[in-house]
């Protein structure tokens, strides 16, 4: 009576986890989003599912995930795969996890590959902080809103994109973060043709313009601090400390809001 989520391989059938291999030998349904691709996979691994293996994609996730969940309720152990890397991210899975929970039934994870982690990682840009926004909306006027919600967030984002779709999508980000901002194309991780491709925006586009092909994670660097004036930042620092925040605590926030120096702010609220 246990789902189990299973990361698979990215590109690289070699990154597949003896964890993997374990849980493909021993479940007693495996739900795959491409059955045919699992079963590529498991004879590069040398291994052979002992139980059933099953369709399970976006187009059949409602009657199917009734279905799985009826045999995990009986007390067989489901495992979960999608073509590459974690179900449920930007793939099929999350009825069927949502579902298992409501059921009272024991969900676990065999961790593994992940794009967005590797793009992140070699990506060169600040991966303290991230939001993964996976694929943008297709039309350009929706893709447009979306991106002009993201142009002042601060984290580093990563999406998902279709290579046909990447140099239009390119262009709009330029168009909403600004033409400079760096950003980070990542095409065929862990494939025999891995690229990845570092520059402004605006050179990305026009590189990605003469076409191209693969799989592709984008990272782009977020929003810089927004940097304020001296004098309307210490009327913010006169603000807080009047309704009761201490002055160093007052520079502290609005420090973090403005992009200016906490030390600077602190001295010129003292000397004023």
């Amino acid at each position: 009576m246990t789902l189990v989520l299973a990361a698979t391989p990215i590109g690289d059938p070699r990154d597949a986890s003896p964890r993997l291999v374990h849980e493909l030998a021993g479940a007693d349904v495996v739900a795959a989003e491409d059955t045919r691709r699992t079963r590529r996979l498991c004879a590069a691994l040398g291994v052979t599912p002992a139980g059933r293996l099953v369709s399970y994609h976006e187009h059949n996730e409602a009657a199917a995930s009734a279905d799985l969940v009826q045999r995990l309720t009986a007390g067989e152990r489901v495992l979960l795969v999608t073509d590459a890397g974690m179900p449920s991210v930007s793939d099929p899975g999350y009825r069927l996890v949502a579902a298992a929970v409501a059921a009272g039934v024991e969900v676990t994870c065999a961790p593994g590959p992940s794009a967005v982690l590797m793009a992140l990682a070699v990506s060169g840009l600040p991966v303290d902080r991230f939001c993964f926004e996976g694929f943008l909306p297709r039309k350009p006027g929706e893709r447009a809103r979306a991106l002009g919600e993201l142009a002042t967030e601060r984290r580093t984002l990563v999406f998902f994109e279709a290579p046909h779709r990447l140099a239009d999508t390119l262009a709009a980000m330029a168009a909403a973060f600004g033409a400079d901002r760096p950003a980070a194309v990542c095409r065929e991780l862990t494939k025999t043709h891995e690229e990845i491709r570092r520059g402004p925006l605006a050179d990305l586009a026009a590189w990605a313009a003469g076409g191209v092909l693969g799989e592709i994670t984008l990272v782009v660097a977020g929003a810089p601090a927004a940097v304020a004036d001296l004098d309307t930042a210490l009327a913010d620092v006169r603000r807080r400390t009047a309704e009761g925040a201490r002055l160093k605590d007052a520079c502290a926030a609005v420090a973090g809001e403005t992009g200016l120096s906490k030390k600077a702010l602190y001295d010129a609220a003292v000397a004023r």
